[in-house]
């Protein structure tokens, strides 16, 4: 048998399927502009439009309405002939699970191609903590990339997903959190008290290299920032990127949310591995597109993601390594302890050495807790999604859901 190489790997996958919209499109998730153009489409006068659109977006990112007939101060006979021609509706949740730690995850489905085969899903993911309400949202049914610790990375690029299916996510959290006006607080551990909203942040750090689908992400991130709808800062988001250099700067740009950096390796020779990426946008170029990043300043550092890895990449010298690395770049590091997936060929780094590794990181200024990893026994944790739910065997789940409780 012929041994694979590392190079033989692909840098980057291609889509298999393109999205074909519904019959009836969904008004959630279209800029103003876009609903405008909706509006006009069926009828609504010019002169009447900003004042329609303002209308469904009030009820739409307000009070989440899931139907016409609940905007009620929109006129019976424009709510009829909206709901002739389009619908409210959301991605289909095909099922939840909420982890011993609060951590729920939602597996999405989300239509196809081609008519009569199997739906495409993906997952979204809500972290509660003490401070904030996180949910982590996907852009790409499957990934562009093959980073080989990620259990994400391992499956084929199936399609980019459209802005109205990104915003769709932040929509489902809501409303399985009972985060609208005037709807029941959902109970379960970890969710705030009445009166605090539950989604206060959001990270594209879900399935899906979010730059590779750039238009898409900055559509739907300008939907989510609306100061008059769901109204999450850009301060409130970041968006995570394993290095597509020549994006960056324009993310910084035309989107201004918080950046984060997937890392991983101090040297080229074993980011080559991890994050196959980097053949062709090299450490020093990506660092170099840091440094430029629009915006960045000790107010807005970029955060650096690490995942440690036992003997691969925890040692004091990559600590050390990483310090310089960083040098002049306002920055935080996010040490990310290894989750773990069936088949994986990674172990997490041991406690100690992540402590000692964590402690030079933080004398050197670059202070980020490590956080407990959340959600592992459900595989909702950093590196664990997976379009196509897998079936794990009873003796797995045990084993996860064990980690999860003595972390």
């Amino acid at each position: 048998m012929t041994a694979i190489l590392e190079t033989d790997i692909p840098l980057e996958k291609m889509p298999l399927e393109r999205y074909v919209p519904p019959a009836k499109p969904s008004l959630v998730g279209m800029s103003r502009t876009a609903l405008a153009e909706a509006l006009g489409a069926v009828g609504v006068a010019p002169g009447q439009q900003k004042m329609r659109v303002q209308q469904l977006w009030h009820w739409i990112y307000v009070r989440g309405a899931q139907d016409f007939d609940q905007m009620s101060s929109v006129s019976k006979d424009l709510r009829a002939v909206l709901d002739t021609h389009y619908t409210l509706a959301r991605p289909e949740v095909v099922a939840e699970q909420i982890s011993v730690d609060g951590t729920r995850k939602w597996l999405l489905r989300l239509p196809g191609e081609v008519a009569g085969e199997r739906a495409h899903e993906v997952e979204c993911v809500y972290i509660p903590e003490s401070d904030r309400g996180t949910l982590c949202v996907s852009s790409q049914v499957g990934c562009t990339l093959n980073c080989s610790f990620c259990h994400t990375g391992t499956q084929r690029l199936v399609r980019n997903l459209t802005p109205e299916e990104i915003v769709g996510q932040v929509m489902v959290a809501r409303d399985r959190l009972g985060d609208f006006i005037g709807m029941a607080r959902a109970q379960g551990p970890g969710l705030p008290t009445e009166g605090e909203r539950c989604v206060s942040n959001i990270v594209m750090m879900g399935m899906g290299e979010p730059l590779y689908n750039f238009e898409a992400v900055r559509d739907a991130l300008g939907v989510v920032q609306d100061g008059d709808g769901l109204a999450i800062s850009r301060r409130r988001i970041t968006l995570s990127t394993s290095g597509v250099v020549p994006m960056i700067e324009r993310a910084g740009a035309e989107i201004g949310v918080m950046l984060a950096i997937s890392l991983h390796a101090v040297r080229n020779d074993l980011r080559d591995k991890l994050v196959p990426l980097n053949r062709k946008y090299p450490i020093e170029e990506l660092l170099a597109a840091c440094r430029n990043y629009p915006g960045l300043s000790n107010a807005r550092r970029i955060t650096f993601e690490y995942v440690m890895l036992k003997g691969v990449n925890d040692s004091l010298a990559d600590a050390k390594a990483l310090v310089r690395l960083l040098s002049g770049i306002p920055a935080k590091i996010n040490l990310i302890p290894f989750n773990p997936w069936p088949g994986s060929q990674y172990e997490c780094s041991d406690w100690e050495q992540i402590e000692k590794f964590s402690e030079i990181v933080f004398n050197a200024g670059y202070a980020s807790p490590v956080r407990t990893p959340r959600g592992r026994d459900i595989l909702a944790a950093c590196g664990q999604l997976k379009s196509e739910t897998e079936k794990l065997t009873a003796r797995e789940r045990m084993a996860l859901r064990a980690m999860a409780m003595t972390d």
